[in-house]
């Protein structure tokens, strides 16, 4: 049978009448091997080492830390910065917000508000170690795509539970109907000679927190 033929056959066998046809499948399909690797972490290689190497990988800014740090790690955070006028979304946690001077902007928003703020303060859904992806998926603590997506930088705070080996380990997590964003470092893009622009398509700076195991504060 030539490939045309078979082609041909394919087509004819998947407009067919399945009452017509059966359960009976064509003699020269042979069932599509499914046996994918699921996992490209290195072995004896630690997920949330390995994303924040990644991370960085991607000129982002990572810094790790226990629980009762984080504040001091957002203040440290927004002091390089110099950022003093913040968005947060709905259901971050009041206690990881550091004292201060610093106005926090909630929730409704329009685009030129968050324009003139100085950044976002987020959460995420999970994150990939092998990628040094993170995972937006609008829940609680990390607001709308807008919110992430118009200010100049993020800073996104993630547990280490959170942190998935590879994609099909984050996937198997993420749920399907939500609306997910794949972020991987700040936004960026490059021209016909890569000359590499960030900013243009997101924020152009991106802080990670990575929250560690330890005591509560």
């Amino acid at each position: 049978m030539s490939s045309r033929e078979a082609i041909l056959k394919r087509i004819r066998l998947a407009l067919a009448d399945q009452g017509d046809q059966g359960d009976q499948a064509a003699p020269d399909e042979d069932p599509i091997p499914r046996a994918y690797r699921r996992s490209h972490l290195p072995p004896g290689e630690d997920a949330v080492d390995l994303f924040a190497e990644r991370v960085a990988d991607y000129r982002a800014t990572v810094t790790r830390t226990d629980p009762a740090g984080v504040p001091a790690a957002i203040a440290a955070a927004l002091a390089a910065r110099g950022a003093h006028h913040l968005a947060v979304p709905a259901g971050f946690p009041r206690e990881l917000l550091p004292p201060g001077d610093r106005q926090w902007h909630h929730e409704p928003l329009t685009v030129a508000e968050l324009d003139r703020l100085d950044g976002a303060v987020t959460l995420a859904a999970l994150g990939i170690a092998v990628t040094g992806t993170i995972v937006l998926d609008s829940g609680p603590g990390q607001g709308r795509r807008a919110l992430t997506l118009i200010p100049d930088y993020h800073l996104c705070v993630i547990r280490a539970e959170q942190i998935a080996p590879d994609v099909p380990d984050a996937l198997a997590r993420l749920d399907p109907t939500r609306p997910l964003t794949f972020v991987s470092g700040p936004s960026a893009t490059s021209d016909i000679e890569l000359d590499r622009v960030e900013g243009v398509h997101g924020p152009r700076t991106l802080h990670v927190i990575v929250v560690e195991p330890g005591e509560q504060p």
